[in-house]
């Protein structure tokens, strides 16, 4: 599961349960701070995953607010996630993106 989501940006859908939501969730058992950030900013509405050896890094999209938030987390972190954003999502990647979650049928988002 973690190969198919490398360097993919992930539709959340709780119903029917995506590959994205699915993915969260079990995220969420690792990393709790995921918990903090959902009861904040709420569900996204996508999750990008990519990383290299040292780090691994979150991205979760916003589209009804327009804004996407960043976290990572690598060695010398020591496990716990850290926050960055709200970064401004661009009319392009809006369109992209609000694109595919009317028709995720449609196509894959990668990096």
């Amino acid at each position: 599961m973690d190969s198919a989501a490398q360097d993919q940006i992930m539709l959340v859908r709780r119903e029917p349960a995506s590959f994205g939501y699915r993915r969260l969730e079990a995220h969420l058992r690792t990393y709790p701070e995921i918990n903090h950030f959902i009861a904040q900013h709420g569900l996204p509405d996508f999750l990008a995953e990519t990383g290299n050896r040292e780090r691994r890094y979150f991205i979760f999209y916003n589209l009804r607010e327009r804004e996407a938030f960043v976290s990572r987390v690598g060695a010398e972190i020591r496990g716990a996630l850290e926050f960055a954003g709200p970064y401004p999502i661009t009319p392009k990647e809006f369109r992209l993106l609000d694109g595919f979650r009317r028709n995720p049928s449609k196509r894959k988002i990668k990096f």
